[in-house]
């Protein structure tokens, strides 16, 4: 299964000079932690940079800055890590552990933002896979007690 399969691809986008007061409320009102910086090259919507709600905190609300004044262009990362759709979910876990990342924008071959997919979906996709994992454990034990009555 690749990468933009699972990828959520309603992601919530603001382009550089969004104020960092608009971004928070886009979080709120949408109920992510991040949003990822776009620039439009060519009719196409590419990832330049990500914000998330940690980088509001610790950039902002820690150091006493106007979230009306400062924009996301001002706190994001400078090197934004993605990966193609068309990659595996392993592929993409091993990409955020290598690079220390949480949330990672999924591109097309093009470098188009398709989705993003973060942490938390990973958890889920893995616990719910586990789980199938674990009936069959139990299943298997079940059939073998039946032959052997």
């Amino acid at each position: 299964m690749t990468i933009g399969v699972i990828c959520n691809n309603e992601v919530i986008t603001v382009k550089r000079d969004t104020s960092v007061l608009h971004a928070a409320m886009l979080m709120r009102q949408h109920h992510v932690g991040d949003v990822v910086v776009i620039e439009i090259h060519k009719d196409k919507v590419v990832p330049i940079g990500i914000v998330t709600d940690r980088d509001i905190v610790i950039e902002l609300v820690a150091t006493e800055l106007d979230c009306n004044v400062i924009t996301v262009g001002d706190i994001m990362g400078t090197n934004l890590t993605v990966i193609k759709a068309s990659e595996g979910i392993f592929e993409a876990i091993r990409t955020m552990t290598s690079k220390g990342v949480r949330r990672l924008p999924i591109v097309d071959y093009d470098g188009e933002l398709v989705g993003i997919v973060t942490l938390d979906d990973l958890l889920l996709l893995l616990s719910k896979e586990l789980g199938a994992l674990t009936k069959l454990v139990s299943r298997e034990q079940k059939n073998e007690a039946s032959r052997r009555r």
